[in-house]
């Protein structure tokens, strides 16, 4: 991407964030609201996440699972006992996602780009897959809209966990470097339209 590719891509996030924002904020104080009485706890979730040069930040999100002890954290699958009930509302309409307008805005993520992983995938990348790591990861992006179900498709395996490292991390990080490398506006718009569509 050149300067002006980027400072498109940029300048379109802070537009749209900031229109999201005021259109979506009584929703997302709403849903906070609900999620802190299911829970037990604030609504809102912080996670530290690798972004933009493997600089970590923090990701919003609607907290949608409650703690229980002696359940694996590190992947999520569709039947995980965590999940509360307002928590797989929240997932399947991505109203858990909205609080990332604030990230879009402030500039640790965009609207489309790779997902945001937590230390170990991005960070740990090496050579030419190390490009993920030239832009801000995303709400939403190619790489996303093929493994919109994953959680669906990790319940179905054995070891999700084995599955998600060897084979769908290894899919994305093809896919991510293919979106880099041929960037275009129209096609982010698309991708957010087809995000949108569901």
């Amino acid at each position: 991407m050149n300067l002006w590719e980027r400072f498109l891509k940029r300048a379109f996030d802070i537009i749209f964030a900031l229109v999201g924002i005021f259109l979506t904020w009584w929703i997302i104080l709403m849903a906070m609201f609900i999620a802190s009485i299911e829970t037990k706890s604030l609504g809102l979730f912080m996670q530290k996440r690798v972004g933009k040069e493997a600089k970590l930040f923090f990701v919003f999100k609607i907290k949608t699972m409650k703690a229980l002890r002696g359940i694996d954290t590190t992947i999520t699958t569709a039947n995980d006992m965590r999940i509360t009930k307002s928590g797989k509302f929240f997932r399947d309409t991505k109203i858990d996602e909205l609080p990332q307008l604030f990230n879009v805005l402030f500039g640790t993520m965009s609207f489309v780009g790779p997902r945001p992983d937590v230390e170990g995938y991005a960070d740990a990348l090496q050579g030419e897959d190390r490009i993920m790591l030239t832009i801000p990861p995303g709400i939403t992006g190619p790489a996303s809209l093929k493994y919109k179900n994953e959680e669906q498709i990790l319940s179905k395996v054995s070891n999700p966990k084995e599955y998600n490292d060897t084979v769908i991390w290894a899919d994305k990080v093809a896919i991510n470097k293919a979106y880099i490398r041929n960037w275009s506006f129209k096609k982010d718009i698309e991708y957010i339209i087809k995000t949108v569509r569901g």
